[in-house]
Formats: C-alpha cells, sequence, structure tokens
C-alpha cells in the first residue's frame, strides 16, 4: 500500500478526551473514529490489526476443535425470558421493540441464541462434543463508558459454546479452550495469566479470566516469574491429555493485588513478579443452567433424555486491539507485535523528488510484495521528520528509510521498531534481513 493513496488520518494533537495511552494513541494513528458515546468506526489502519486479531483468534479456536457460526446481533427476548435472565441482566442490556411491537434486545452475549439452536437440531449424546464459535459485534450499555475501546458499548467479541453429555466431558471442553486461550495469546506476543474469577450474570461454579501484563493495566497483579516462560504455553499439543497440562498453569500462583495476602503467599521472594493487567479473555463452566430451563436435551445412552452440561468462552477482539497497544508502546507511538501488526515493514522514501531513492524505494517495495510481505511504502511529498514520526506512531515493526545520503554510499537504513536499533546495510540485505524478521 503507498500512503499517498491511504485513508490515514494522523492527528498530530492528543485528544483531550483520551486519558489512556490506547485511546490516545489509536486516535493520533487514525485507526478509530468516535461516532457517539463508547461507540466508534473503525478506519482502515486499524480494521487491518482488528482483522488480523480476528483471524489469530478464528485459527486457534479451529484448532481447537470449535465449529464457527454466525449468531445475529438482535435476539428475540423470549429466548432471555426463558432462561430467566432478561428481567435479571440489568440496564447494560439494550431492550427493544420492533415495528410488530415485539420484544427484542441488542445481544450482550449469545448463551441463550446458541441453546436454541442446539435443541433445534441436536438429539443423541452421539453429536457430542460440539462447540460453536462466532465472532460478531456485541453491545452493553455501559453506564459510563470511557477509555476508549477498551471500555466501550460497542465491541467485537468472540464468544464459544460446548455441549457435552456431563460433567467430566465438560471439565474437557474446558480445559480445550483454556490452553486455546493461551496459545492464542501468545501468538500475539501477550503473556497472558489465568485467574480464578466470579461467573457473574453469565452463571455457573467455574471461570478463569485472562489478563495480559501491561504497565498500565487497570489492575495489580501477583504472579510467579515461571508465567514469562512462554515455552509453557507454545509446547502444548491438544491432543494430548490437557487435565495434567492445565493443573501445571493453575498451580502457578498468581492472585489480583485485592486477594494477594503478603504473610501467606506460597512463592518465595526472588521468585514473585507484580505488575498490572488488563482482563482480555473470560472462560466458564455452567453445567445446565441453559440448558434445563430451555429444554436442551439429548437421548443418552440409556435412551432417557438428559440436560447437556454447557460452557461459554469470550475473548474481547476489539479489546485485544487496545491492550496490546498499552502493552506495547513508547512515547514515540505504538509498537505492533508482527503478527498483528497492520502492515509489515514501511519504506520510507525521504526525498520522492530524488530519482536515486525513487528507485531503490520502488524496487523494495515490490520485492517484498512478491516475496509474501505486506509493505507500506510512505511516498508522500512531506519532511523527512514528520514521515519518520508518522511511522513510528504506527507502529510498523520494520522500517527502510532510504535517503540520498545513504544512497549514495549505496546503503539504507533497517530500524527495528521495537529495539530502536538501526543498521546501515545494502538494499539486498535490508530485504533479506526484514523478511526474516531478524535484525
Amino acid at each position: 500500500m503507498r500512503l499517498s493513496q491511504y485513508f490515514l488520518p494522523l492527528l498530530k494533537e492528543t485528544p483531550k478526551e483520551a486519558q489512556i495511552a490506547s485511546h490516545r494513541l489509536m486516535l493520533r494513528a487514525g485507526m478509530i473514529q468516535q461516532s457517539s458515546a463508547g461507540i466508534y468506526s473503525w478506519l482502515p489502519l486499524g480494521k487491518k490489526v482488528l482483522d488480523k486479531i480476528a483471524q489469530l483468534v478464528r485459527e486457534e479456536q479451529n484448532r481447537a476443535g470449535a465449529i464457527e457460526i454466525m449468531m445475529p446481533t438482535i435476539q428475540p427476548a423470549e429466548l432471555w425470558q426463558e432462561s430467566g435472565r432478561y428481567d435479571d441482566y440489568g440496564a447494560e442490556m439494550l431492550r427493544i421493540k420492533d415495528r410488530h411491537e415485539r420484544d427484542m434486545l441488542y445481544g450482550p452475549t449469545n448463551e441463550e441464541q446458541v441453546t436454541d439452536i442446539f435443541r433445534s437440531h441436536v438429539r443423541s449424546y452421539k453429536a457430542l462434543p460440539l462447540n460453536l464459535y462466532h465472532i460478531q459485534w456485541k453491545f452493553r450499555d455501559e453506564v459510563r463508558p470511557r477509555f476508549g475501546i477498551m471500555r466501550g458499548r460497542e465491541f467485537l467479541m468472540k464468544d464459544a459454546y460446548s455441549f457435552d453429555i456431563d460433567s467430566d466431558a465438560a471439565r474437557q471442553s474446558y480445559n480445550r479452550m483454556f490452553v486455546s486461550y493461551l496459545k492464542t495469546f501468545a501468538r500475539m506476543g501477550l503473556t497472558a495469566i489465568p485467574m480464578e474469577a466470579d461467573t457473574g450474570p453469565i452463571g455457573g461454579d467455574m471461570s478463569h479470566e485472562f489478563i495480559i501484563l501491561a504497565e498500565t493495566g487497570e489492575s495489580g497483579v501477583y504472579f510467579h516469574k515461571d508465567w514469562l516462560n512462554t515455552d509453557l504455553v507454545t509446547s502444548v499439543d491438544y491432543s494430548e491429555d490437557l487435565q495434567p497440562v492445565v493443573d501445571r498453569f493453575t498451580s502457578l500462583y498468581a492472585r489480583a493485588d485485592e486477594k494477594h495476602d503478603p504473610a501467606n503467599c506460597p512463592v518465595d521472594e526472588g521468585d514473585l513478579m507484580s505488575l498490572r493487567g488488563i482482563e482480555i479473555g473470560h472462560i466458564f463452566y455452567f453445567g445446565e443452567k441453559y440448558s434445563e430451563p430451555m429444554g436442551a436435551t439429548v437421548a443418552g445412552p440409556d435412551g432417557s433424555n438428559i440436560p447437556v452440561h454447557m460452557g461459554s468462552y469470550g475473548i474481547g477482539v476489539s479489546r485485544l486491539v487496545g491492550g496490546i497497544i498499552e502493552a506495547s508502546h513508547d512515547d514515540k507511538g505504538i509498537i505492533w507485535p508482527r503478527a498483528v501488526a497492520p502492515f509489515d515493514v514501511a519504506v520510507v522514501n525521504l526525498k520522492p523528488d530524488d530519482d536515486g531513492c525513487t528507485a531503490c524505494a520502488e524496487d523494495l517495495y515490490a520485492r517484498l510484495g512478491a516475496a509474501g510481505g505486506d509493505p507500506l511504502m510512505d511516498d508522500r511529498d512531506e519532511r523527512p521528520g514528520a514521515k519518520l514520526a508518522s511511522i513510528d506512531l504506527i507502529g510498523i515493526p520494520w522500517q527502510i528509510v532510504i535517503g540520498p545520503r545513504g544512497m549514495a554510499n549505496g546503503v539504507v537504513e533497517v530500524k527495528n521498531r521495537a529495539t530502536g536499533e538501526a543498521v546501515e546495510v545494502s538494499p539486498e540485505s535490508a530485504l533479506s534481513m526484514v523478511m526474516d524478521g531478524a535484525a
């Protein structure tokens, strides 16, 4: 993509309403624009990141055996009345009526809707286990939407729902999602820590929330230093018995600050770490909470009808965009992990009216694209300083900077955005360094 042809409305000044780093940087980097309180339009750069995160989530859900569907955003109130949650959910639910005066709602979650799908089509235990998921926009009418997309009213979410014959089988499904979440976040370059959590309005008696570490996070977390060993996550395979794997993870100490008791902490002081964190995922096992009142039963091995055991598993896809920025930024702007970056590399032509610079930039840009990369070329007629500041702001992992001085010596500058390290090499070496992902 040529930046001269791209829609990237960068802001020089930080909007006054932006209180946290991710909100400030997403507005300045032209990723989002507020439509109304807690509701945003996603502009091209933000949409690219959002799509990449959604695709990583999708891939790992598929690997874990979940099957993708798509459910509607507007749901009939009668399903929620069946489960008993319609009146209990609270003011966060946007209740509406259609032109025929039928009670409807903008879904904040989909337990009832997916249970209706299941009970309409599944009759026998032989169809189990089953896990259905979708990635869809939700709405919760927050009383105080703030912090940009981190606590908005409309948000993109992956929610999965498992159906099993009994509690033992349901625990296996829960474990697969537990591991899937750890692997998903590791692929995004994030350290995620699962902690036991309250079930809230979803219900049930077993739940974990997943916290990513960020200095600007919303809550404090105490944890064993082994959580920073990503090999613990990436080496796990779905084909193995996952109960010992989950037990190993949950045995590692992790507590929210309000639940941490220094006097009785089982971790040696040298092994204990403390950082702030952001919740980006939540999983629940709630047994027959929805299946029993809504008649979601299957014929068991003895022929009798029994309610299925269910779980639900959410990842805040749009919230992850902000969470990653909170975990990875500096005073110059965003630092995207390569897996979710909107572009792989920025080719920065400091002097577009110089034939040598333009020829080199065009050649590198074409070869990067032909090699399977996704390059962004800054070919704008702007001051060199403004160009470099813009590319730092939007956080592209690699920069190849081409200027007249370098061209006179047959070299370009390659910069790693995360480390700030910059080296001068030949254009050919620059291409190899960027495609290999190592300086």
